[in-house]
Protein backbone atom coordinates (compact mmCIF):
# COMPACT_ATOMS: atom_id res chain seq x y z
CA UNK A 1 0.00 0.00 0.00
CA UNK A 2 1.65 3.82 -1.09
CA UNK A 3 0.19 6.30 0.76
CA UNK A 4 2.16 8.71 -1.40
CA UNK A 5 -0.33 7.83 -4.51
CA UNK A 6 -2.88 10.52 -3.72
CA UNK A 7 -0.05 13.71 -3.03
CA UNK A 8 -1.08 16.82 -4.84
CA UNK A 9 -3.64 15.41 -6.64
CA UNK A 10 -6.37 18.20 -7.56
CA UNK A 11 -9.54 17.88 -9.08
CA UNK A 12 -9.01 19.57 -12.07
CA UNK A 13 -6.27 17.30 -13.13
CA UNK A 14 -7.93 14.49 -11.60
CA UNK A 15 -10.72 15.91 -14.80
CA UNK A 16 -8.73 16.18 -17.26
CA UNK A 17 -7.09 12.50 -16.66
CA UNK A 18 -7.50 10.67 -20.20
CA UNK A 19 -11.31 9.99 -20.82
CA UNK A 20 -10.77 6.57 -22.47
CA UNK A 21 -9.73 5.20 -18.95
CA UNK A 22 -13.59 5.48 -17.52
CA UNK A 23 -16.78 5.13 -19.18
CA UNK A 24 -18.54 7.83 -17.43
CA UNK A 25 -21.97 7.55 -19.12
CA UNK A 26 -21.74 4.06 -17.22
CA UNK A 27 -21.38 6.21 -13.87
CA UNK A 28 -24.05 8.33 -14.47
CA UNK A 29 -26.46 5.76 -15.51
CA UNK A 30 -25.32 4.15 -11.97
CA UNK A 31 -25.98 7.32 -10.33
CA UNK A 32 -29.16 7.82 -11.63
CA UNK A 33 -30.16 3.91 -11.54
CA UNK A 34 -29.31 4.45 -7.46
CA UNK A 35 -31.00 7.41 -6.82
CA UNK A 36 -33.83 6.01 -8.10
CA UNK A 37 -34.23 3.02 -5.93
CA UNK A 38 -33.66 5.59 -2.90
CA UNK A 39 -36.87 6.94 -4.01
CA UNK A 40 -38.40 3.52 -3.99
CA UNK A 41 -37.02 2.26 -0.86
CA UNK A 42 -38.62 6.08 0.84
CA UNK A 43 -41.56 4.93 -0.51
CA UNK A 44 -41.46 1.54 1.59
CA UNK A 45 -40.50 3.94 4.42
CA UNK A 46 -42.52 6.20 4.59
CA UNK A 47 -45.83 3.47 4.04
CA UNK A 48 -44.19 1.76 7.29
CA UNK A 49 -44.07 4.89 9.25
CA UNK A 50 -47.74 5.89 8.31
CA UNK A 51 -48.68 2.49 9.38
CA UNK A 52 -47.10 3.07 12.68
CA UNK A 53 -49.28 6.20 13.41
CA UNK A 54 -52.35 4.97 11.78
CA UNK A 55 -52.32 7.24 9.01
CA UNK A 56 -51.74 4.64 6.49
CA UNK A 57 -53.99 5.59 3.63
CA UNK A 58 -54.68 1.92 2.35
CA UNK A 59 -55.44 0.47 5.17
CA UNK A 60 -55.44 -2.92 4.54
CA UNK A 61 -57.27 -2.95 1.47
CA UNK A 62 -54.16 -2.96 -1.08
CA UNK A 63 -52.35 -5.68 -0.21
CA UNK A 64 -49.52 -5.40 -2.57
CA UNK A 65 -48.83 -2.16 -0.70
CA UNK A 66 -48.91 -3.96 2.97
CA UNK A 67 -46.42 -1.97 5.07
CA UNK A 68 -45.13 -5.64 5.49
CA UNK A 69 -43.93 -6.46 2.20
CA UNK A 70 -43.19 -2.73 1.35
CA UNK A 71 -40.76 -3.33 4.71
CA UNK A 72 -38.87 -5.36 2.79
CA UNK A 73 -38.93 -3.60 -0.36
CA UNK A 74 -37.58 -0.69 1.68
CA UNK A 75 -34.22 -2.73 3.00
CA UNK A 76 -33.37 -4.46 -0.22
CA UNK A 77 -34.39 -1.35 -2.39
CA UNK A 78 -30.99 0.52 -0.23
CA UNK A 79 -29.04 -2.36 -0.23
CA UNK A 80 -28.79 -3.56 -3.95
CA UNK A 81 -30.40 -0.59 -5.23
CA UNK A 82 -29.00 2.48 -3.56
CA UNK A 83 -25.67 1.40 -2.51
CA UNK A 84 -24.83 -1.04 -4.84
CA UNK A 85 -25.29 0.99 -8.09
CA UNK A 86 -23.86 3.64 -6.14
CA UNK A 87 -20.40 1.88 -5.20
CA UNK A 88 -20.53 0.50 -8.80
CA UNK A 89 -20.77 3.64 -10.85
CA UNK A 90 -18.07 4.97 -8.28
CA UNK A 91 -15.86 2.41 -8.91
CA UNK A 92 -16.33 2.74 -12.15
CA UNK A 93 -14.30 5.73 -11.80
CA UNK A 94 -12.10 5.22 -9.53
CA UNK A 95 -10.64 1.68 -10.22
CA UNK A 96 -9.64 2.66 -13.97
CA UNK A 97 -7.70 5.89 -12.30
CA UNK A 98 -5.80 4.54 -9.53
CA UNK A 99 -4.50 1.42 -11.83
CA UNK A 100 -4.48 3.77 -15.19
CA UNK A 101 -6.29 1.00 -16.83
CA UNK A 102 -9.38 0.33 -17.93
CA UNK A 103 -12.18 -2.26 -16.63
CA UNK A 104 -11.14 -6.09 -18.10
CA UNK A 105 -14.76 -5.24 -21.07
CA UNK A 106 -16.57 -2.05 -21.38
CA UNK A 107 -19.48 -4.67 -22.60
CA UNK A 108 -19.48 -6.65 -19.54
CA UNK A 109 -20.10 -3.30 -17.87
CA UNK A 110 -23.15 -2.89 -19.60
CA UNK A 111 -24.35 -6.24 -19.29
CA UNK A 112 -23.61 -6.09 -15.55
CA UNK A 113 -25.36 -3.11 -15.54
CA UNK A 114 -28.75 -4.30 -17.13
CA UNK A 115 -28.38 -7.67 -15.23
CA UNK A 116 -27.98 -6.13 -11.71
CA UNK A 117 -31.35 -3.88 -12.44
CA UNK A 118 -33.14 -6.36 -13.73
CA UNK A 119 -32.19 -8.46 -10.21
CA UNK A 120 -32.69 -5.62 -7.85
CA UNK A 121 -36.25 -5.44 -9.83
CA UNK A 122 -37.37 -8.69 -9.69
CA UNK A 123 -36.14 -9.40 -6.02
CA UNK A 124 -39.24 -6.33 -5.64
CA UNK A 125 -41.54 -8.12 -8.23
CA UNK A 126 -40.95 -11.12 -5.57
CA UNK A 127 -41.47 -9.87 -2.41
CA UNK A 128 -44.80 -8.32 -3.42
CA UNK A 129 -46.02 -11.31 -4.69
CA UNK A 130 -44.95 -12.75 -1.21
CA UNK A 131 -41.99 -14.77 -2.51
CA UNK A 132 -39.73 -13.67 0.01
CA UNK A 133 -37.37 -16.10 1.73
CA UNK A 134 -36.89 -15.85 5.79
CA UNK A 135 -33.82 -14.35 5.92
CA UNK A 136 -33.30 -10.77 6.81
CA UNK A 137 -31.56 -8.50 4.42
CA UNK A 138 -31.92 -11.73 2.09
CA UNK A 139 -35.39 -12.18 1.12
CA UNK A 140 -34.47 -11.95 -2.70
CA UNK A 141 -36.53 -15.39 -3.72
CA UNK A 142 -34.43 -18.68 -4.08
CA UNK A 143 -35.09 -18.35 -7.99
CA UNK A 144 -33.02 -15.19 -8.22
CA UNK A 145 -29.97 -15.76 -6.18
CA UNK A 146 -28.41 -18.24 -8.81
CA UNK A 147 -28.31 -14.81 -11.14
CA UNK A 148 -27.09 -12.51 -7.97
CA UNK A 149 -23.88 -14.40 -7.42
CA UNK A 150 -23.39 -15.08 -11.08
CA UNK A 151 -23.48 -11.12 -11.40
CA UNK A 152 -21.17 -10.70 -8.47
CA UNK A 153 -18.28 -12.72 -9.70
CA UNK A 154 -18.70 -11.20 -12.95
CA UNK A 155 -18.37 -7.92 -11.15
CA UNK A 156 -15.08 -9.11 -9.70
CA UNK A 157 -13.96 -10.38 -12.39
CA UNK A 158 -14.51 -6.71 -14.20
CA UNK A 159 -12.62 -5.00 -11.45
CA UNK A 160 -10.19 -7.22 -10.43
CA UNK A 161 -8.64 -7.71 -14.23
CA UNK A 162 -6.45 -3.89 -14.20
CA UNK A 163 -6.03 -4.33 -10.61
CA UNK A 164 -3.77 -7.13 -10.80
CA UNK A 165 -2.15 -5.78 -13.70
CA UNK A 166 -0.55 -3.13 -11.99
CA UNK A 167 3.59 -3.46 -11.13
CA UNK A 168 4.53 -1.77 -7.58
CA UNK A 169 2.76 -1.11 -4.67
CA UNK A 170 -0.63 -0.61 -4.50
CA UNK A 171 -2.66 2.55 -2.47
CA UNK A 172 -4.90 1.17 0.23
CA UNK A 173 -8.08 1.94 -1.77
CA UNK A 174 -7.51 -1.02 -3.51
CA UNK A 175 -6.61 -3.75 -0.78
CA UNK A 176 -10.15 -2.40 0.34
CA UNK A 177 -11.60 -3.02 -3.55
CA UNK A 178 -10.01 -6.67 -3.94
CA UNK A 179 -11.32 -7.70 -0.72
CA UNK A 180 -14.71 -6.64 -0.76
CA UNK A 181 -14.86 -8.58 -4.53
CA UNK A 182 -14.09 -11.62 -2.19
CA UNK A 183 -16.11 -11.15 1.32
CA UNK A 184 -18.63 -9.76 -0.63
CA UNK A 185 -19.30 -12.80 -3.27
CA UNK A 186 -18.91 -15.10 -0.37
CA UNK A 187 -21.07 -13.29 2.23
CA UNK A 188 -24.11 -13.53 -0.20
CA UNK A 189 -23.65 -17.21 -0.96
CA UNK A 190 -23.47 -17.79 3.03
CA UNK A 191 -26.60 -15.96 3.69
CA UNK A 192 -28.55 -17.29 0.74
CA UNK A 193 -27.56 -20.63 0.15
CA UNK A 194 -26.90 -22.41 3.39
CA UNK A 195 -29.74 -21.75 5.57
CA UNK A 196 -31.65 -22.57 2.65
CA UNK A 197 -30.39 -25.67 1.78
CA UNK A 198 -28.08 -26.85 4.58
CA UNK A 199 -29.12 -26.09 7.92
CA UNK A 200 -31.85 -25.20 9.93
CA UNK A 201 -32.90 -24.29 13.49
CA UNK A 202 -30.37 -22.60 15.68
CA UNK A 203 -27.42 -23.06 13.01
CA UNK A 204 -29.50 -21.56 10.79
CA UNK A 205 -29.98 -18.40 12.72
CA UNK A 206 -26.26 -18.17 13.54
CA UNK A 207 -25.67 -18.17 9.50
CA UNK A 208 -28.12 -15.42 8.92
CA UNK A 209 -26.89 -13.64 11.82
CA UNK A 210 -23.37 -13.31 10.05
CA UNK A 211 -24.71 -12.60 6.97
CA UNK A 212 -27.03 -9.91 8.37
CA UNK A 213 -23.69 -7.82 9.68
CA UNK A 214 -21.31 -9.23 7.43
CA UNK A 215 -22.85 -7.54 4.19
CA UNK A 216 -22.52 -4.01 5.81
CA UNK A 217 -19.58 -5.25 7.53
CA UNK A 218 -17.75 -7.00 4.64
CA UNK A 219 -19.53 -5.59 1.49
CA UNK A 220 -20.39 -1.84 2.45
CA UNK A 221 -18.01 -0.77 4.64
CA UNK A 222 -14.28 -1.83 2.66
CA UNK A 223 -16.18 0.20 -0.59
CA UNK A 224 -16.83 2.80 0.87
CA UNK A 225 -13.65 2.93 3.36
CA UNK A 226 -11.82 2.34 -0.15
CA UNK A 227 -13.69 5.36 -1.64
CA UNK A 228 -13.41 7.41 0.88
CA UNK A 229 -9.11 6.92 0.55
CA UNK A 230 -9.58 7.76 -2.66
CA UNK A 231 -11.90 11.29 -2.97
CA UNK A 232 -10.80 13.03 0.57
CA UNK A 233 -7.00 12.73 -0.60
CA UNK A 234 -8.13 14.37 -4.23
CA UNK A 235 -10.45 17.27 -2.70
CA UNK A 236 -8.49 17.98 -0.03
CA UNK A 237 -5.18 17.54 -2.47
CA UNK A 238 -2.61 16.08 -0.16
CA UNK A 239 -2.05 12.53 0.54
CA UNK A 240 -3.40 10.47 3.68
CA UNK A 241 -2.21 11.48 6.92
CA UNK A 242 -0.99 7.94 8.07
CA UNK A 243 0.15 5.17 5.89
CA UNK A 244 0.64 2.97 9.86
CA UNK A 245 -3.28 3.82 10.33
CA UNK A 246 -4.67 2.75 6.95
CA UNK A 247 -2.70 -0.49 7.60
CA UNK A 248 -4.22 -0.81 11.33
CA UNK A 249 -8.10 -0.09 9.62
CA UNK A 250 -7.38 -2.66 6.96
CA UNK A 251 -6.25 -5.33 9.10
CA UNK A 252 -8.46 -4.54 11.69
CA UNK A 253 -11.73 -5.04 9.71
CA UNK A 254 -10.37 -8.48 7.83
CA UNK A 255 -9.81 -9.68 11.19
CA UNK A 256 -12.99 -8.53 13.51
CA UNK A 257 -15.74 -7.72 11.73
CA UNK A 258 -16.16 -11.42 10.13
CA UNK A 259 -16.70 -12.66 13.87
CA UNK A 260 -19.76 -9.64 14.57
CA UNK A 261 -22.67 -11.17 13.75
CA UNK A 262 -23.59 -13.21 16.31
CA UNK A 263 -24.39 -10.34 18.57
CA UNK A 264 -27.67 -10.12 16.86
CA UNK A 265 -28.79 -13.10 18.58
CA UNK A 266 -27.85 -12.70 22.10
CA UNK A 267 -29.75 -15.23 25.13
CA UNK A 268 -30.70 -17.31 22.14
CA UNK A 269 -29.41 -20.99 22.64
CA UNK A 270 -25.82 -20.11 20.19
CA UNK A 271 -23.55 -21.40 22.46
CA UNK A 272 -22.16 -18.60 24.63
CA UNK A 273 -18.37 -18.61 24.00
CA UNK A 274 -19.82 -17.23 20.16
CA UNK A 275 -21.90 -14.98 22.21
CA UNK A 276 -19.09 -13.53 23.98
CA UNK A 277 -16.96 -13.34 20.62
CA UNK A 278 -19.05 -11.27 18.98
CA UNK A 279 -19.31 -9.22 22.32
CA UNK A 280 -15.83 -8.72 22.36
CA UNK A 281 -15.10 -8.41 18.56
CA UNK A 282 -17.66 -5.87 18.09
CA UNK A 283 -15.93 -3.16 21.11
CA UNK A 284 -12.54 -3.97 19.40
CA UNK A 285 -14.16 -2.45 15.85
CA UNK A 286 -14.97 0.40 17.45
CA UNK A 287 -11.51 0.84 18.38
CA UNK A 288 -10.67 0.33 14.59
CA UNK A 289 -12.88 2.48 13.30
CA UNK A 290 -11.47 5.55 15.21
CA UNK A 291 -7.89 4.61 13.92
CA UNK A 292 -9.77 5.26 10.04
CA UNK A 293 -11.52 8.11 11.57
CA UNK A 294 -8.11 9.82 13.61
CA UNK A 295 -7.05 9.21 10.19
CA UNK A 296 -9.03 11.09 8.03
CA UNK A 297 -9.21 14.00 10.58
CA UNK A 298 -5.41 14.13 10.40
CA UNK A 299 -5.73 14.38 6.95
CA UNK A 300 -8.26 17.50 7.46
CA UNK A 301 -5.84 19.54 10.04
CA UNK A 302 -4.91 22.64 9.10
CA UNK A 303 -7.43 22.56 6.47
CA UNK A 304 -10.35 23.20 8.39
CA UNK A 305 -12.15 25.44 6.47
CA UNK A 306 -12.41 22.91 3.64
CA UNK A 307 -15.45 21.46 5.76
CA UNK A 308 -17.40 25.16 5.30
CA UNK A 309 -16.29 25.50 1.44
CA UNK A 310 -16.16 22.13 0.06
CA UNK A 311 -19.76 20.57 -0.14
CA UNK A 312 -18.16 17.16 -1.16
CA UNK A 313 -15.53 17.40 2.38
CA UNK A 314 -18.56 18.45 4.52
CA UNK A 315 -20.61 15.16 3.42
CA UNK A 316 -17.78 13.01 4.05
CA UNK A 317 -16.77 14.35 7.38
CA UNK A 318 -20.29 14.44 8.31
CA UNK A 319 -20.52 11.10 7.62
CA UNK A 320 -17.58 9.97 9.48
CA UNK A 321 -18.60 12.03 12.62
CA UNK A 322 -22.22 9.45 12.43
CA UNK A 323 -19.61 6.56 11.67
CA UNK A 324 -18.45 7.13 14.73
CA UNK A 325 -21.33 8.07 16.51
CA UNK A 326 -22.98 4.22 15.47
CA UNK A 327 -20.61 2.51 15.95
CA UNK A 328 -19.97 3.67 19.66
CA UNK A 329 -23.85 3.20 20.02
CA UNK A 330 -22.83 -0.29 18.70
CA UNK A 331 -20.23 -1.08 21.18
CA UNK A 332 -23.28 -0.58 24.02
CA UNK A 333 -25.95 -1.78 22.38
CA UNK A 334 -23.93 -5.40 22.00
CA UNK A 335 -23.50 -5.99 25.68
CA UNK A 336 -25.57 -8.37 27.74
CA UNK A 337 -26.85 -5.64 29.70
CA UNK A 338 -28.21 -3.14 27.35
CA UNK A 339 -29.53 -6.23 25.28
CA UNK A 340 -31.92 -6.79 28.14
CA UNK A 341 -33.80 -3.52 27.62
CA UNK A 342 -32.84 -2.84 23.81
CA UNK A 343 -33.76 -6.03 22.31
CA UNK A 344 -36.44 -5.74 19.42
CA UNK A 345 -36.66 -1.91 19.97
CA UNK A 346 -36.38 0.91 18.04
CA UNK A 347 -33.07 1.96 19.22
CA UNK A 348 -32.06 -0.66 16.85
CA UNK A 349 -33.77 0.82 14.40
CA UNK A 350 -32.19 3.98 14.86
CA UNK A 351 -28.67 2.78 14.71
CA UNK A 352 -29.63 0.94 11.43
CA UNK A 353 -30.47 3.84 9.77
CA UNK A 354 -28.12 6.03 10.80
CA UNK A 355 -24.63 3.57 9.81
CA UNK A 356 -26.85 2.94 6.29
CA UNK A 357 -28.38 6.54 5.46
CA UNK A 358 -26.36 8.71 7.95
CA UNK A 359 -22.74 7.01 7.21
CA UNK A 360 -22.73 5.28 3.82
CA UNK A 361 -25.89 7.67 2.40
CA UNK A 362 -23.66 10.62 3.07
CA UNK A 363 -20.63 9.40 1.63
CA UNK A 364 -22.36 8.69 -1.41
CA UNK A 365 -24.21 12.29 -1.95
CA UNK A 366 -20.61 13.57 -0.85
CA UNK A 367 -19.42 11.25 -4.29
CA UNK A 368 -22.13 12.59 -6.49
CA UNK A 369 -22.31 16.11 -5.53
CA UNK A 370 -18.35 16.23 -6.40
CA UNK A 371 -18.89 13.88 -9.61
CA UNK A 372 -22.20 14.88 -11.24
CA UNK A 373 -20.68 18.24 -12.31
CA UNK A 374 -17.89 16.47 -13.91
CA UNK A 375 -19.77 13.54 -15.74
CA UNK A 376 -22.26 16.83 -17.51
CA UNK A 377 -19.47 18.89 -17.90
CA UNK A 378 -21.64 21.78 -16.38
CA UNK A 379 -21.69 23.31 -12.92
CA UNK A 380 -24.29 22.94 -10.23
CA UNK A 381 -27.43 24.54 -11.63
CA UNK A 382 -28.08 25.61 -8.04
CA UNK A 383 -25.61 26.07 -5.03
CA UNK A 384 -28.98 26.76 -2.51
CA UNK A 385 -30.18 23.36 -3.67
CA UNK A 386 -26.90 21.26 -3.00
CA UNK A 387 -27.16 23.68 0.39
CA UNK A 388 -30.65 22.66 0.94
CA UNK A 389 -30.31 18.81 0.17
CA UNK A 390 -26.94 18.41 2.84
CA UNK A 391 -29.07 20.27 5.53
CA UNK A 392 -32.14 18.42 5.29
CA UNK A 393 -30.32 15.43 4.56
CA UNK A 394 -28.15 15.46 8.15
CA UNK A 395 -30.40 17.13 10.16
CA UNK A 396 -32.81 15.26 8.95
CA UNK A 397 -31.29 11.69 9.97
CA UNK A 398 -29.70 13.39 12.85
CA UNK A 399 -33.04 14.23 14.63
CA UNK A 400 -34.22 10.58 13.19
CA UNK A 401 -32.00 8.71 14.91
CA UNK A 402 -31.52 10.45 18.04
CA UNK A 403 -35.80 9.94 18.08
CA UNK A 404 -35.46 6.69 17.65
CA UNK A 405 -32.96 5.64 20.16
CA UNK A 406 -34.49 7.20 22.86
CA UNK A 407 -38.16 5.51 21.50
CA UNK A 408 -35.86 1.84 22.21
CA UNK A 409 -34.95 3.04 25.57
CA UNK A 410 -38.92 3.87 26.38
CA UNK A 411 -39.87 0.85 24.77
CA UNK A 412 -37.31 -1.44 26.46
CA UNK A 413 -38.08 0.21 29.85
CA UNK A 414 -41.59 -0.49 29.56
CA UNK A 415 -41.33 -3.93 28.37
CA UNK A 416 -38.70 -4.54 31.82
CA UNK A 417 -41.78 -2.96 34.09
CA UNK A 418 -43.85 -5.35 32.72
CA UNK A 419 -46.57 -3.06 31.83
CA UNK A 420 -48.80 -4.22 28.94
CA UNK A 421 -47.54 -3.96 25.54
CA UNK A 422 -50.00 -1.51 24.74
CA UNK A 423 -48.39 0.66 27.15
CA UNK A 424 -44.94 0.44 24.81
CA UNK A 425 -46.92 1.28 22.11
CA UNK A 426 -48.98 4.50 22.94
CA UNK A 427 -45.40 6.03 24.22
CA UNK A 428 -44.44 5.09 20.91
CA UNK A 429 -46.83 7.05 19.00
CA UNK A 430 -45.10 11.10 19.79
CA UNK A 431 -41.68 9.33 18.68
CA UNK A 432 -43.11 7.90 15.99
CA UNK A 433 -44.63 10.94 14.77
CA UNK A 434 -41.49 12.78 14.94
CA UNK A 435 -39.53 10.10 12.85
CA UNK A 436 -42.76 10.63 10.15
CA UNK A 437 -41.79 14.34 9.85
CA UNK A 438 -38.14 13.97 10.26
CA UNK A 439 -38.43 11.28 7.74
CA UNK A 440 -40.08 13.66 5.33
CA UNK A 441 -37.37 16.36 5.99
CA UNK A 442 -34.95 13.45 3.91
CA UNK A 443 -37.05 13.26 1.56
CA UNK A 444 -37.41 16.77 0.82
CA UNK A 445 -33.93 17.00 0.65
CA UNK A 446 -33.61 14.46 -1.99
CA UNK A 447 -36.04 16.02 -4.04
CA UNK A 448 -34.11 18.66 -3.88
CA UNK A 449 -30.57 16.93 -5.14
CA UNK A 450 -32.81 15.68 -8.34
CA UNK A 451 -34.24 19.08 -9.12
CA UNK A 452 -30.46 20.10 -9.46
CA UNK A 453 -29.47 17.08 -11.41
CA UNK A 454 -32.23 17.70 -13.60
CA UNK A 455 -31.88 21.53 -13.92
CA UNK A 456 -27.96 21.02 -14.35
CA UNK A 457 -28.44 18.43 -16.68
CA UNK A 458 -30.60 20.73 -18.64
CA UNK A 459 -28.15 23.28 -18.51
CA UNK A 460 -25.49 20.79 -19.96
CA UNK A 461 -27.67 20.18 -23.01
CA UNK A 462 -28.29 23.55 -23.69
CA UNK A 463 -24.22 24.32 -23.68
CA UNK A 464 -23.60 20.96 -25.88
CA UNK A 465 -25.79 22.48 -28.48
CA UNK A 466 -24.40 25.84 -28.09
CA UNK A 467 -20.87 24.17 -28.98
CA UNK A 468 -19.78 25.81 -25.45
CA UNK A 469 -17.41 23.77 -22.86
CA UNK A 470 -17.46 24.48 -19.04
CA UNK A 471 -13.63 24.21 -17.74
CA UNK A 472 -13.38 21.79 -15.42
CA UNK A 473 -12.37 24.28 -12.44
CA UNK A 474 -15.63 25.82 -12.79
CA UNK A 475 -17.60 22.25 -12.28
CA UNK A 476 -17.87 22.89 -8.63
CA UNK A 477 -16.88 26.07 -8.46
CA UNK A 478 -19.21 27.38 -5.04
CA UNK A 479 -17.05 24.30 -2.88
CA UNK A 480 -13.50 23.55 -4.80
CA UNK A 481 -11.31 25.78 -2.79
CA UNK A 482 -9.83 24.62 -0.10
Amino acid sequence: MNSDHSKSVSPDAEADAPVELVEERLVLWYFLASLGYLFVSFTGGLIMSLQLVHWNPHDGFIEYLSPGRWRMIHTNAIAYGFIANAFLGALHWAIPRLTLKPVLSRPLSYFIFAAWQVVVLSTAVGIIMGQAQAVEWGETPVWIDPLAQIGLLLVAINFMAPIIQMKGPMYVSLWYFMAAFVWTFLTYAMGNFIPQYFVGGTSAGAIQGLFIHDLVGLFVTPLAWGLMYYFVPILLQKPIWSHGLSLVGFWGLAFFYPLQGIHHFLYTPIPMFLQYGAIVSTVAIEFVVTTVIINFFGTLWGNGKAFFTNLPIRWFYTGMVFYFLTCLQCSFQVSLTFQKVIHFSDWVVGHAHLVMFGVFGLWFFGMMTYLFPRLYRQPWYSKNLAEWHYWLSAVGILVMAADLTLAGLFQGFYWVSMQPWDASVNASQPFWIIRLFAGLAIISGQICFAVNIYKTWQASRAAALAGASAHPSTYNAAWSAT
